[in-house]
């Protein structure tokens, strides 16, 4: 599979994790200036609405959020293409990234949510969710999804802002996929059998120090065990992509995914402080949905979902949504970091890839309501908040990860084998 170089950074999660050329045969393409200084204007027109008619809080998440799409795009941080390499040929390098990122969130958590530390004074509480049916149907099906729809939340959020055509068709139905999993939800919360939620922290007796030290002990394991896969099956190891060299690295070029995953555990940490809840990404989907459809003569408001602690957000403005204004400078973050890297280009859409993009994007977003969050609120989120849930999708989204490598060729996807070179 060949790419240019604009395609094989730009397409990021969803690009195939294939590069066939050296990283030497790669040069920078020079910074679309032009680009940047419209993101820049548009994020900084924001900033001051959001200053003027919003609480200081969410100013603050949109430099956040530019700063979370703009690390995502630099370093291609991904989780999608991150478990298709493990599951694939078992490639663990990104996997153990994540465990870094994880790490590095769990010991900031911690004292966070041990002493209520805000930046505002409000409550702190982590993401911490019911065991059930729900979360077991909706993590397996977000699993499928994201490997059919090119990207994860957090993917599908910097491909749009890196200009990945087909990412707009996954967002579009990912947020159809959330709304209508919004309406169900009740049903899969009510109807269908739940153990409640288990911490680590909370339920154990351990406390967040104990759960902490149990934390970073199974994340060794999962690391070690990464090692011992790749090590067995003579994984191909992932290409270096072109990048500057010293300071300029900041701004032009690739991150290395451990400096983003630490600057990611960072940042969410600062969201925690800021918002009183973790980083999370796929609950704004939902709300956008469900104002369009209530734009065109649908009740939402008596849906069950909408009702209790969720029924002001249905009735304010997106922008008094704090995970809205993350999402809107992820992808603001995303676009000034690939026009600095000169990679902002709109890419081909084929019949298959826009079946696929529409298939996952469903997936993801009906999966991501009934499993309480997606790869960054349930995944990222739920395991840094110490909460049992938080694994339980991790193993399922690979499970169904597994199942989608055998659907992917019926779309025209490609399947990384043992002889690729992954960037």
């Amino acid at each position: 599979m060949t790419m240019t170089n604009a395609q094989s950074i730009t397409n990021g999660p969803s690009s195939g994790d294939l590069n066939p050329k050296s990283s030497s045969s790669l040069a920078l393409a020079p910074p679309q200036k032009g680009l940047i200084a419209g993101a820049a204007i548009v994020s900084l027109v924001l900033f001051v609405y959001l200053l003027v008619t919003q609480p200081v809080a969410q100013p603050m998440l949109l430099i956040i959020g530019l700063l979370l799409g703009y690390t995502l795009f630099h370093a291609r941080f991904g989780f999608t293409s991150a478990f298709r390499r493990f599951a694939s040929v078992g490639n663990g390098q990104a996997l153990r990234a994540h465990m870094l990122m994880l790490a590095v969130a769990v010991t900031l958590f911690a004292p966070i949510l041990a002493f209520g530390i805000s930046f505002f004074g409000g409550p702190v509480a982590g993401y911490v969710a019911p065991l059930g049916v729900s979360l077991v149907v909706g993590s397996f099906m977000f699993g499928i999804g994201m490997q059919l729809g090119g990207g994860c939340a957090s993917g599908t959020l910097y491909a749009v802002g890196g200009g990945r055509s087909v990412m707009f068709i996954t967002l579009i139905f990912f947020i159809i996929g959330a709304t209508i999993g919004a309406y169900h939800l009740p049903f899969w919360t009510e109807e269908m059998p739940s153990m409640g939620s288990y911490s680590l922290a909370t339920s154990t007796g351990l406390g967040y120090g104990g759960a902490w030290a149990l934390s970073l002990v199974l994340f060794g394991l999962i690391a070690w065990a990464s090692l011992v896969v790749e090590k067995k099956k003579n994984a191909p190891k992932m290409a270096p992509l072109p990048t500057e060299t010293g300071w300029k690295r900041i701004f032009r070029g690739a991150w290395p995914l451990f400096a983003a995953a630490i600057v990611l555990a960072v940042l969410n940490a600062i969201t925690l402080m800021t918002r009183g809840q973790p980083w999370g990404i796929t609950s704004a989907f939902a709300l956008w949905g469900s104002k369009v459809a209530s734009g065109l003569g649908v009740d939402v408001a008596s849906w069950g979902y909408w009702q209790g602690d969720n029924a002001a957000a249905l009735q304010a403005s997106i922008f008094a949504d704090s995970t809205t204004v993350l999402n809107l400078g992820i992808i603001l973050g995303a676009f000034i970091a690939s026009a600095a890297g000169g990679l902002f280009k709109f890419t081909k859409i084929t019949p298959g890839n826009f079946a696929a993009s529409v298939i996952g994007g469903l997936l993801m977003g009906y999966g991501a309501r009934l499993a309480f969050g997606c790869n960054i609120g349930a995944y990222f989120g739920g395991i840094a908040s110490f909460s049992l849930h938080g694994y339980i999708w991790g193993v399922l989204a690979l499970a169904g990860t597994f199942l989608a490598l055998y659907l992917r060729p019926l779309f025209g996807l490609s399947v990384p084998k043992p002889t690729d070179t992954f960037c």
